[in-house]
């Protein structure tokens, strides 16, 4: 949202309402064209690299026979059998489509038709095709009463689509219109050919746009055979040579369009302000209609294409006369926008509804209006049945209204209404003065109920949770490597529950995400999205080493890939390369970084097999996934319902090397540089030169290496009389990836792990063991410089000079009492303890208790008392 920051909350509310499709745009900048940019390939002249394809993952709530965004279209089929029950086609902001069954008392969502990657704008019925465009630029071709696979994807559009016409007596011709000031009109018969060429040779084809002018006279038939379509692939898209007719004229954007019954006329409007009438057989423009003083938003025609009725941003309704060519009545009914119309069957009265939230019935010929109901959002598109009215608005409900289509003179029998006017600030002037009419009904006869859209977010630091807010005010915190709701507070302060869940830790922004589908979109991008690393026991992984690195989005990739690599296994065997063979020993070898799940099995058994348990996503409301491979264009699908034959024309690379063959891509360096000084006035000092190490290695790893550096490199020959350490490098550069990271202990008991007195600073402030070298860069160090940190003994505590020969014999002899611990060195140590001791001799065994057990309290008493 920071590219809305400058402007005004009025600008703002404003964009949003005036125009959905360029508020969306405005805010989500590249959102709804984030496939199609990765989908460019180099030019033979460029040497840009090529961007690779993203992968996105939708998390779904609990219930996925609901809407989660605004409803943009409704479309109703009547039952093709006697008595059967009508069906309501919901088309959505979050992407999908859904197919209800009605009945007087019910609704039910029978079929979700997923395959759009961004807002479903409209959707018509043209005999038992259902066709659907979005803001993805595509239009989809469906079967009403399949199980929701996509039959056919069209790609001509260079821009949104956002809406559609279609030809009652003639379902072979649909009119699609878009943001690019295009239409294009279909003749679907021919758009629905069976493919017969190589997916290589469609690909070519129709990676040109337009493919081919020489078809573009192909005559519109009349209706298509049921069983006309074919058999398709994941996404099939349009491949062959055809290309609809272009309708061009429009210099600017389409919202509207309208066809007559038999297909012989359609109109058009948009931001242009004027109603364009044409020939949709030819393409050929007939005439031209001025009137409106701002954008075109909703049209109509009776079905014998002689009235055309048109809805505007300047909250008239005009009625035109096409063989006049002029406007014969002009409806001043609403305040604002008018955004929806339907006319009844006779086109005798229309009902309008728009960003007024207000819903009118209009009797056309004597211009008495009725405030038929108040709503509570916009008003986006409504479609009659029977006597009853479906409204379709911003919201993710449903509302069936009274309507009394068959006879609208019922209602104007309730009295309320009032005389339309002529110019449009008669109705808002009459709202200023008091006189605003009363609803006929105050509640709906019946609502399908959808899932609050999430409004609001947060990232948390840990960068695996997110705390959202929905339309309702419910606040929730979801964990977005499995999917997964983890607490739902209700209805709380949204920003004082994410000041609580506050946490000082730095991890890198391995996705970004965004709610434009009413829900959360996680977007991966190669190489970013592998920036973020985490040790195994902060995932409270069973079993695991202390030193196992995951890597968060390999493992995320892993476990919305589960279902389909089960799946592929089973189709190609046990071990399965990313092109579907069996992969080489060079394909099965893995990036070598140490200490990292893919190469390190740490006990753990089959690890580097399995699906972690802080990666398993949900099987009750799986995610949906969207992306593109290297054919087809973008597609989404639930990870259950992948069969396990996507490949890399269907899949990102990338994404399958990480997945099968456990490769990652080069990434940007993941260590921190600094410096380790000792305190001022510190007794002990090691010489050092910049040190590097992870990034997430945590200060109690500081902690054991500059323990080390003083115990162990040299032993107790290497400390001089003050106590100072000779040890360490001179100069350069160290890595901290094995000296400090505690290999020496970590086959040791609990019990046997103590911590010393050792405190690690940086500006002054004692670090917590557990703060990572990045969240002490990022909240302590806060400059760009390398990080200096400093430590020092606490005070108090064991100094080495105090170690002598004589301790070290009252320390032998006492621990005898408490119980052999000659058993605890080695064999080739042992046979010494009883045999003329030295100090040399002594030293050595104490270098050795320091090397494997820290100092044991039990094992060096008082002396060592500078140790927990």
């Amino acid at each position: 949202m920071d590219h809305a920051v400058e402007l005004s909350n009025l600008q703002l509310q404003q964009l949003k309402t005036e125009d959905d499709f360029t508020y969306s745009r405005f805010l989500f900048p590249g959102i709804s064209a984030m496939h199609r940019v990765g989908s460019a390939g180099n030019t033979s002249n460029s040497t840009r690299p090529r961007k690779e394809k993203r992968l996105t993952y939708v998390l779904n709530d609990a219930d996925d026979m609901k809407h989660c965004a605004g409803i943009n279209c409704l479309a109703i089929l009547n039952p093709p059998i006697p008595d059967g029950c009508d069906y309501l086609f919901s088309g959505s902001r979050d992407g999908t489509l859904k197919r209800w069954a009605l009945t007087d008392d019910a609704a039910t969502c029978s079929t979700t038709f997923e395959s759009h990657v961004d807002w479903v704008n409209d959707a018509v019925i043209a005999g038992d095709t259902l066709v659907s465009c979005s803001s993805d630029t595509t239009l989809k071709i469906w079967n009403c009463f399949s199980d929701g696979v996509c039959t056919r994807t069209l790609r001509q559009h260079s821009d949104y689509v956002t809406c559609l016409a279609a030809a009652e007596k003639n379902s072979n011709v649909v009119v699609s219109g878009g943001l690019g000031g295009e239409v294009f009109i279909w003749d679907l018969e021919a758009a629905l050919v069976p493919l017969t060429k190589s997916n290589d040779a469609m690909e070519d084809e129709s990676s040109n746009g337009i493919i081919s002018s020489r078809n573009s006279g192909l005559p519109i038939t009349s209706l298509r055979s049921s069983g006309s379509s074919s058999s398709i692939s994941l996404h099939p898209t349009q491949t062959h040579q055809y290309s609809p007719i272009a309708a061009k004229g429009h210099k600017d954007s389409v919202y509207a369009l309208a066809m007559n019954d038999s297909g012989t006329l359609l109109v058009s409007g948009g931001t242009e302000k004027v109603v364009r009438v044409w020939d949709p057989r030819t393409g050929s423009k007939n005439m031209k209609l001025r009137g409106h003083t701002d954008n075109i938003r909703a049209l109509l025609l009776d079905s014998t294409g002689r009235f055309c009725l048109s809805g505007s941003s300047d909250s008239m309704i005009r009625l035109w006369d096409l063989g006049q060519q002029r406007c014969v009545h002009s409806y001043a009914v609403h305040t604002d926008s008018v955004w929806a119309l339907a006319s009844t069957p006779t086109f005798s009265h229309v009902y309008s509804g728009g960003r007024d939230l207000s819903l009118y019935l209009t009797d056309l010929a004597t211009r008495e209006s009725l405030l038929l109901c108040m709503k509570e959002h916009p008003i986006l598109q409504m479609a009659l049945q029977d006597d009853s009215i479906w409204v379709a608005t911003t919201d993710s409900s449903l509302h069936r209204w009274p309507a009394e289509g068959r006879n609208p003179q019922k209602v104007f029998q309730r009295g309320g209404s009032f005389l339309a006017g002529n110019l449009s600030f008669t109705r808002a002037r009459a709202c200023l003065e008091g006189s605003t009419p009363v609803p006929v009904y105050k509640e709906p006869s019946f609502t399908i109920p959808g899932t609050p859209g999430i409004v609001q977010h947060e990232i948390l630091n840990n960068k695996r949770h997110v705390l959202t807010k929905d339309a309702a005010g419910s606040v929730k915190l979801w964990e977005i490597t499995r999917g997964i709701v983890i607490e739902d507070y209700g209805k709380v302060s949204f920003e004082e529950k994410k000041e609580e869940l506050f946490e000082m830790v730095s991890i890198p922004s391995w996705f970004t995400m965004d709610t434009r589908l009413g829900s959360l979109s996680v977007h991966l991008d190669t190489p970013q999205c592998f920036s973020a690393e985490m040790y195994a026991v902060d995932l409270n992984i069973s079993g695991a080493s202390d030193e196992l690195k995951i890597n968060l989005a390999q493992e995320t990739l892993r476990g919305l890939l589960a279902h389909w690599y089960a799946k592929r296994k089973q189709r190609f065997g046990s071990q399965v390369s990313s092109n579907g063979g069996v992969p080489s020993g060079k394909d099965i070898s893995i990036r070598n970084h140490s200490h990292s799940r893919a190469d390190v099995d740490d006990g753990v058994e089959n690890l580097s097999a399995t699906v972690l348990p802080s990666f398993e996503f949900s099987t009750v409301s799986p995610p949906s996934i969207i992306t593109e491979g290297s054919h087809g264009g973008p597609w989404r699908k639930k990870i259950s319902e992948l069969d396990g034959t996507e490949d890399e024309k269907d899949l990102p690379r990338w994404c399958l090397d990480c997945v099968l063959n456990s490769r990652l891509p080069s990434r940007e360096n993941n260590k921190c540089s600094f410096y380790l000084q000792p305190c001022e006035g510190s007794a002990v000092h090691l010489t050092q030169g910049k040190l590097s190490a992870p990034r997430i290695l945590r200060i109690h790893k500081v902690v054991n290496y500059v323990v080390e550096k003083m115990l162990l490199d040299k032993g107790l020959d290497g400390v001089g009389a003050d106590g100072k350490s000779s040890s360490g490098p001179t100069g350069g550069q160290s890595q901290l990836q094995t000296v400090g990271d505690g290999s020496s202990w970590s086959v040791l008991k609990p019990w046997q792990k103590l911590k010393p007195s050792i405190e690690i600073l940086c500006n002054n402030q004692v670090l917590l063991p557990e703060m990572s070298l990045a969240t002490v860069r990022a909240y302590i160090w806060k400059k760009p410089e390398d990080l200096v940190l400093h430590y020092r003994v606490v005070p108090g505590c064991w100094s080495l000079s105090k170690l002598s020969f004589v301790s070290l014999q009252s320390w032998k002899f006492e621990q005898l009492k408490l119980g052999g611990v000659s058993e605890l060195l080695p064999k080739s140590m042992r046979k010494f303890w009883w045999h003329s001791p030295n100090e040399a001799f002594y030293a050595k065994v104490v270098g050795y208790f320091f090397t494997k057990v820290y100092c044991v309290a039990v094992v060096l008493r008082a002396e060592v008392a500078g140790f927990d």
